[in-house]
């Protein structure tokens, strides 16, 4: 019996392009995707086999190819990860999540422009503007942060990286993991950290030393900087560069603000720099999170809360806009570890 056709040159290209994300249960369908994962596995039995992942904007899936499907050569040699394909597959929900059974498959060709393909098709974002992001937070730093070195050097350092913050995620894989992910998340984090430190410094003004606003304000837009240094972006996502691996963001972070404050005139109060160091250091809290340090400032624990606040707040938007199906309870398999409640009970 004739082996099925696996390139879309041996068939003629006549269905129409819909979306990974739009299709249902049960539903084939001609689709762009990038193939973000590859990882060579071994069965039980010691057989090869690949796990794989293709994924659009919206949706993404890792499913296996096993060592006696037709596939399996073509995966072997030619499939690499970061490069975009059409694919005609059948969608299907299982026990295991979503799987695709792959019909036809081949590279990306520029005539699929004429198809409506855009790699930012294929690569999930920030649902915000990316250039309003970055202008709320000069915005915020401007009008949070007084006049003087401080608000300097955290200006400085936004514009120094403005090409990059404007695409950069905030993490590989866990929270705010999409091109613009890193201004979002910084966004909310800096906004509710002064937003906590206004509505405690009215409470309290008898405090000492006085809550500084602005240096919260100045940690908060910075505590992740490090992140530039700690991973290498591109279509497939972000990876982490070997001084990411061995080092991590909070000591580069710490670093860059370092390099940032030598050369201002006037100089940054050495205490200041000292304060601003520590929110950087200590905004994980915990050793086994990445921080040599907890938070010893009102202004490093507010950072703190902010950042955990809305990094799990997104875990779990995720998890909710995500999991197959309806079930008024999740199950456990996400990066929370836990069931979610959605509701329907």
């Amino acid at each position: 019996m004739p082996k099925p056709p696996l390139l879309f040159d041996d068939v003629p290209e006549t269905n129409p392009i819909v979306t990974l994300a739009d299709l249902t249960n049960g539903e084939e369908g001609d689709f762009f995707a990038l193939l973000s994962d590859r990882t060579q596995l071994t069965t039980k039995d010691g057989k090869p086999y690949f796990r794989v992942t293709f994924r659009d904007a919206r949706r993404e899936v890792s499913f296996p190819v096993w060592s006696d499907a037709p596939l399996f050569g073509k995966c072997n040699t030619e499939w690499q990860v970061g490069e975009f394909y059409k694919l005609r597959a059948l969608y299907h929900e299982t026990t295991y999540g979503p799987q695709l059974d792959i019909r036809l498959i081949r590279p990306v060709e520029p005539a699929d422009a004429e198809d409506g393909f855009d790699p930012t098709m294929c690569q999930p974002r920030s649902r915000f503007d990316l250039q309003t992001m970055f202008d709320d937070l000069l915005a915020l730093a401007e009008q949070s942060i007084p006049e003087g070195p401080l608000r300097t050097l955290v200006v400085g350092l936004l514009q120094e990286h403005s090409e990059a913050l404007l695409v950069w995620p905030a993490a590989q894989r866990n929270h705010h993991a999409f091109v613009g992910g890193y201004l979002e998340h910084v966004r909310n984090v800096a906004r509710h950290a002064v937003d906590l430190a206004n509505n405690y410094a009215q409470l309290y003004p008898d405090m000492t030393p006085p809550l500084d606003v602005g240096m919260t304000a100045a940690g908060a837009i910075l505590h992740d900087i490090g992140k530039l240094r700690e991973l290498r972006v591109s279509p497939a996502g972000a990876t982490y560069t070997a001084a990411g691996s061995l080092i991590g963001h909070i000591l580069q972070g710490r670093d860059m603000v370092r390099e940032a404050a030598a050369p201002l005139d006037p100089p940054l109060d050495e205490e200041q720099l000292l304060r601003l160091e520590h929110i950087i250091v200590s905004h994980q809290r915990l050793p086994e999170w990445g921080s040599p340090k907890p938070p010893m400032t009102p202004e490093a624990l507010l950072v703190h809360f902010a950042d955990d606040c809305d990094a799990k707040f997104q875990m779990m938007l995720t998890i909710l806009g995500t999991t197959e199906g309806d079930e008024a309870v999740t199950n456990r398999r996400n990066v929370l570890g836990q069931s979610l409640y959605r509701g329907g009970l």
